[in-house]
């Protein structure tokens, strides 16, 4: 089990997905470099790894549902 400190929301808006804040750097409205295929194999618990495209972190997605990225770090206090 994954636990929550370490999901972080996103929004999907057409083909594009968004994070308000970024996690890492607290940049706003990041556009994430992104595809649907990848958020399906995410949701199919399938490990994906995403540069954050404000900071060049790297987070990686080991589960997705339809709000939150569950990811490998700790990403909330």
């Amino acid at each position: 089990m994954i636990p929550f400190e370490n999901t972080w929301p996103y929004e999907r808006s057409g083909k594009d997905f968004y994070l308000h804040n970024c996690p890492y750097c607290l940049s706003e409205n990041v556009l994430l470099n992104m595809k649907s295929s990848d958020l399906d194999r995410a949701k199919e618990s399938i490990k994906v790894h995403l540069i954050m495209p404000c900071c060049h972190e790297k987070m990686t997605i080991l589960e997705a549902d339809e709000d939150y990225f569950w990811t490998t770090d700790k990403l909330r206090k």
